[in-house]
């Protein structure tokens, strides 16, 4: 029984693939530093932005995520230099990640080439004690596992020319699974289950006012289906946000962003999935703080949200 359960939990949870994804956020459009470190400097100016997300509300043990990010641009905002801590609960299983960005940003002809590495830990255990068993005697072997420090690194380039930006970053250089039998992680190095997160997207100036960003996220994992989001977003006067987005017939997403003045921004996003999960959850919410701190530079690109 103490197998079954335990092999049901990491069904469940993907913790045990080596190509492991980040967790899931729809507000990656508003902050790209949380899937690309070569992001780290971009905006400018120091930037602490602050997500909380609640997925598929209704079902015990749906995925939480918390995360916190900040980065800022260095020696002429040719360096940028970030930091972002990102706590992740599923089910009974909790791991927090922290993780260093570095950035470094050559002028082109024609617009400017970033590139980025990460570089953190991630500690990861599993709360089995937390488990409600149904046979006499089960409780005697759910025992909390230890706390597991793993190394985690992630690559990145972002390129931006006048409206365009584009980018490509591998999460997770090297994966880790985990061993039932031995109760432990064991580190790899595979390039062939590499997954690979492709982002690009254009402003359109409708008029003074009103701005049109049309973007998408394509995640390919090997032996898996593309991951697609199409995303689209109006802006009024750089001050309110508000648009969709589309992920791979699984769900559709309405997000909504307001400037408080010219440092502070809220942003909020209703995911409703419309799979078979939608029947059982009443959709998922994220939240998104952000602070600017606005220092006598100019941003390294007007592509900014």
């Amino acid at each position: 029984m103490k197998r079954l359960i335990k092999l049901f939990i990491l069904l469940l949870i993907p913790m045990s693939m080596a190509g492991q994804l980040n967790p899931v956020t729809s507000q990656y459009v508003l902050n790209p530093l949380i899937i690309n470190p070569a992001y780290a400097g971009y905006r400018g100016a120091l930037n602490i932005a602050a997500f909380y997300r609640r997925q598929w509300t209704g079902i015990p043990g749906a995925p939480e995520t918390m995360t916190l990010s900040a980065d800022a641009p260095f020696l002429d905002s040719k360096l940028g230099l970030g930091f972002i801590i990102i706590n992740d609960k599923i089910g009974v299983t909790k791991e927090t990640q922290f993780l260093t960005n570095y950035s470094y940003k050559i002028n082109m002809d024609k617009g400017t080439l970033s590139f980025g590495l990460g570089a953190g830990i991630i500690t990861t255990n599993t709360a089995w004690a937390d488990l409600v068993v149904l046979d006499p005697g089960d409780e005697n072997f759910l025992v909390n596992s230890q706390v597991f420090i793993l190394p985690d690194f992630t690559f990145g380039t972002y390129y931006t020319y006048k409206n365009f930006f584009s980018g490509l970053s591998i999460p997770n250089l090297i994966g880790h699974k985990f061993s039932l039998n031995k109760d432990k992680y064991t580190l790899m190095f595979n390039p062939g289950k590499y997954n690979y997160e492709i982002n690009a997207g254009y402003v359109y100036s409708l008029n003074q006012k009103i701005k049109l960003l049309p973007s998408t996220l394509v995640t390919i994992s090997p032996g898996q289906k593309l991951l697609v989001d199409l995303n689209g977003y109006l802006s009024y006067n750089d001050r309110i946000w508000g648009g969709i987005s589309y992920r791979n017939k699984r769900s559709i997403g309405a997000l909504f962003q307001i400037a408080v003045n010219n440092q502070f921004r809220v942003a909020y996003t209703y995911d409703f999935d419309f799979g078979t999960l939608g029947q059982y959850s009443n959709g998922s919410h994220e939240l998104m703080l952000r602070y600017e701190f606005h220092y006598k530079v100019n941003a390294v690109s007007p592509l900014n949200f």
